[in-house]
């Protein structure tokens, strides 16, 4: 039986006009790079021309090296394609002829790379510290997909900042480390082929050398046949090797040093750590280097002086970003031998390890399954990544206030480097400020819209009832701007200016508002008066604030007084000093009488009712109360001892009584006048501890003594500067060229007066020795009189009265301090070596004054003169002031 292909081929000789029927096998072909194939062309119908055409449409020559075609029998032809490359791709043609008739087909040929790494050296080395970029040449079509692996296991370049797949399909690790050296694996893969290959990489991190010091400084004895071992111990790798030299007498570091070799003098061990220097004498003093070298770099220790490096701060970068994005992360590399340690602070808030507490925010500790410390808040909000070199502080939706100075900080136990980073964000306008303010009508009141922004161009415009301010219909509202603040300055007219008010700010960020509201204010409520503690001439009033201040602060309070159920009443003002203001002094009471007080308060709307009176009396005339005391340091060791007069028990004071002592002995009674306030002591000892007691004395008696306690100053060493001497001009030469011209002048104007008005030391001299006469009786008379009053000399002391009227004290805050309004002369001694005369006291002035009388808002106090004391007393460092509590307290320091 004939087959198929024989049974066309008998159709086609019996028919008259057979056609012509070309095929290719295979029907298409995928051929890989390098590869080889051929294709068969058969024809039906008794072709005598086959040919070969390329996909550029050229006939395929049989001469060609990379491509040839060949007649298989009188009805094929086969093509074939030898180490097939990229061009070699596209569509053949095929094509039969037979006299007249020519039929063709074509076959696609489509060529493939397959995987193939081109240059993937391993091992590769790499020196630690350095920005290591792992090379894998890989190609294919398509191009491939790489995947890097360590140690078998994929690296997720998203999970650590280190690792970075670059373009090229390198594998580039920032810093690296000895801990990254190891088995990388360059795997590339083709999805459309499942083709797949890989090739194992040998990372080698070299380190450079480092020393460590077993002695700083070794000990020994000379010239006893002694052998002493200096070691250090030197890391890094590859192994580094150690070589030791020792500095020649005279020079520096780094010249001429001498290489020590083994001999009689020294020897080493195997890898050269160890050096004995046999025979110890004293020329084998000095420093001594122990030098490291590997292929990473050299290292060198002075064994006198054990050095590390100091944390260096490597990397850090400014970082900014917008209010409430999703997070912003700030990166801190730092290198140092010991490792350092790193931590970040801002402000007062520290972010470390191990130390939760000083956070603002309590901090909860995770461990990374990498060893990498993470420290992360209990809200989430703030991230701190830390490894031996890099530590990164992330900040989860950062707000305005997050923006500043961030400090990283490294430490070892040598030293540590600090570098601030700048976090900067930008926000939309902080509107601040109180959102009520209380005035009254005409009263005009600012409204403060402080803002605070970034960037801080603020346009801020303020609004009521949808209308911008001022406008036609506002004459009482005017509006103040300066570059982080607007004011809204209102002077009400009538109730309709109270109410809301809204202050907008706007920069390139966004928009805020925020509304105030101006409320009309009141005056104060009543004070309550809570305790009354009155002495002989004063009174102590103790108060509450009032529950209301009506909006607007207190500015005083006013006391009000009288005999009581009779007569006018006094009163005074009391200015607020400051917070917690509760108690005034009355003074100018009369003894053992009779009185009530109310009070009221004060604020810029006007005043508040008056409180129920509240009734007292005044104690009898007695003895003062002590002063209190309080001690000044004055240059040129001088010390002032003020005191403060407290209650004078319904009578003057007289005068004060002053006793000091260095040691053991006091020195002699000073007695001060009554209208005194201070006294100075001068020449005191240096370094030594003194004791002070004043007492206050009236018709009645004395007080009890009031104790100060001080310790003079070091003695000061002399300068320096005074003991050097030199070529210039001192100061002794200075003085004499002055004299020497002061007298020039003045014997020039002697001689001017002496030809002009007759007169000076020149006519003195012509009178007298030259018998000259003078220029007139009246001139010998008066020189006459003054002689006489000259020998008539008096050696008594001169005292020199001063007296001050003295205006009533208002001690309107404070502690328990009672003054009286007594005056006295003030005598100022000149002549220490007698006491002083003694003066009896002024009339006190009363300070009380009717309602129709001038008010005293601002009394004053009296100050009376310094009084001039002997050198031999005293200056103060340090001083506590107390009173005595008993009488006993006086034998203690002495009768008076």
């Amino acid at each position: 039986m004939f087959g198929t292909k024989g049974l066309t081929l008998l159709a086609l000789f019996f028919s008259p006009a057979a056609s012509l029927l070309v095929s290719i096998t295979p029907s298409q072909g995928e051929i890989s790079v390098g590869e080889s194939k051929f294709f068969l062309c058969e024809v039906v119908g008794g072709a005598k021309v086959i040919d070969w055409y390329s996909p550029t449409g050229e006939k395929i020559e049989a001469s060609r090296l990379d491509i040839t075609v060949g007649r298989s029998d009188e009805t094929s032809s086969t093509l074939t394609i030898y180490n097939a490359t990229v061009d070699s791709a596209g569509t053949y043609k095929c094509a039969a002829s037979n006299g007249g008739e020519e039929s063709e087909t074509t076959v696609n040929v489509k060529i493939y790379q397959k995987i193939t790494f081109k240059h993937t050296p391993s091992p590769q080395e790499f020196n630690e510290g350095q920005n290591a970029n792992i090379v894998c040449d890989v190609a294919s079509s398509p191009p491939p997909s790489v995947i890097w692996k360590y140690k078998g296991a994929k690296i997720h370049v998203e999970k650590d900042v280190r690792f970075k797949v670059l373009d090229n399909n390198h594998l580039q690790i920032h810093g690296i480390r000895k801990s990254d050296e190891g088995t990388y694996t360059c795997e590339a893969r083709i999805m459309a082929r499942g083709e797949i290959d890989l090739r194992p990489i040998q990372v080698i991190v070299n380190v450079a050398p480092s020393i460590r010091i077993r002695v700083s400084e070794v000990n020994s004895t000379a010239d006893m046949g002694h052998s002493t071992m200096l070691a250090c111990d030197p890391d890094g790798y590859p192994e580094p090797t150690v070589t030791w030299t020792r500095l020649n007498d005279g020079f520096t570091t780094g010249q001429n040093s001498m290489l020590l070799e083994a001999g009689e003098k020294y020897s080493f061990n195997d890898d050269g750590s160890e050096m004995i220097v046999r025979d110890v004498t004293k020329l084998d003093e000095g420093d001594y280097t122990c030098i490291a070298k590997n292929k990473a770099g050299e290292h060198e220790e002075e064994l006198s002086l054990r050095v590390f490096m100091k944390p260096n701060i490597t990397y850090m970068e400014n970082k900014t970003t917008t209010e409430m994005t999703e997070q912003i992360t700030l990166l801190c590399d730092a290198s140092g031998d010991p490792t350092p340690s790193i931590t970040w602070s801002f402000g007062q808030r520290v972010f470390t390890e191990g130390e939760q507490s000083s956070w603002t925010r309590p901090e909860q500790h995770k461990v990374d399954p990498c060893c990498v410390v993470v420290l992360q808040s209990s809200d989430g909000n703030v991230l701190v990544r830390s490894d031996s070199r890099v530590s990164s502080l992330t900040l989860k939706l950062p707000q305005y206030t997050d923006a500043g100075q961030y400090l990283c900080t490294a430490r070892n136990a040598i030293g540590q480097d600090a570098k601030f980073v700048h976090l900067e964000v930008r926000y939309t306008p902080k509107i601040q400020g109180s959102v009520t303010v209380y005035t009254w009508e005409g009263n005009p009141v600012n409204i403060s819209c402080h803002v605070v922004a970034h960037p801080s161009d603020v346009v801020m415009v303020w609004l009521r009832d949808g209308l911008q301010l001022p406008n036609s219909n506002t004459s009482n509202i005017r509006v103040f701007t300066s570059p982080s603040a607007s004011f809204l300055e209102v002077t009400p007219e009538s109730q309709n200016d109270f109410g809301s008010y809204n202050c907008t700010a706007s920069n390139e960020i966004g928009t805020e508002s925020k509304e105030f509201i101006l409320i009309q204010a009141d005056v104060p409520s009543v004070p309550l008066v809570e305790l009354v503690e009155p002495y002989s001439s004063t009174v102590q009033v103790h108060f509450l604030e009032p529950e209301s201040s009506g909006g607007v602060p207190i500015l005083r309070y006013r006391a009000e007084w009288r005999v009581r159920n009779r007569g006018k009443w006094f009163q005074r003002l009391y200015e607020v000093k400051g917070a917690d203001q509760n108690i005034i002094t009355i003074t100018g009471l009369k003894p053992e009488t009779q009185y009530e007080v109310k009070m009221s308060a004060i604020n810029g709307k006007g005043e508040g009712e008056s409180s129920l009176p509240m009734n007292f009396k005044t104690d009898p005339v007695r003895e003062p109360n002590a002063p209190k005391l309080e001690g000044i340091m004055q240059p040129a060791n001088v010390f002032m001892v003020k005191w403060v007069r407290q209650d004078d028990g319904g009578s003057p004071i007289t005068h004060y009584l002053v006793r000091y002592k260095p040691a053991t002995e006091w020195k002699q009674e000073i007695r001060m006048p009554g209208g005194s306030e201070y006294i100075l002591l001068n020449g005191l000892d240096w370094d030594t501890e003194y004791d002070v007691i004043v007492v206050a004395e009236n018709m009645q008696g004395k007080s009890k003594p009031a104790t100060l306690n001080f310790r003079t100053a070091s003695e000061p060493e002399a300068s320096p500067d005074s003991l050097d001497s030199g070529f210039g001009l001192t100061t002794g030469v200075i003085v004499g060229i002055l004299v020497v011209v002061f007298v020039l002048l003045l014997v020039a104007v002697d001689v001017v007066c002496y030809f002009c008005n007759k007169c000076g030391l020149l006519m003195c001299i012509a009178v007298n020795f030259c018998g000259k006469p003078g220029p007139g009786s009246k001139g010998k008379d008066i020189e006459q009189g003054k002689a006489a009053y000259i020998k008539d000399e008096c050696n008594q002391p001169i005292v020199e009265m001063r007296t001050e009227e003295e205006t009533t004290t208002n001690h309107d805050v404070g502690g328990h301090l009672e003054p009286t309004s007594a005056t006295a002369p003030i005598p100022v001694l000149t002549n220490h070596t007698d006491p002083p005369a003694e003066v009896e006291p002024a009339p006190a002035d009363s300070i009380n004054q009717p309602l129709d009388s001038p008010v005293l808002t601002h009394p004053e106090e009296s100050h009376s003169p310094a009084l001039h004391l002997p050198q031999d007393e005293l200056q103060l460092l340090s001083t506590t002031a107390s009173t005595a509590p008993s009488d006993p307290a006086v034998s203690k320091y002495g009768s008076f």
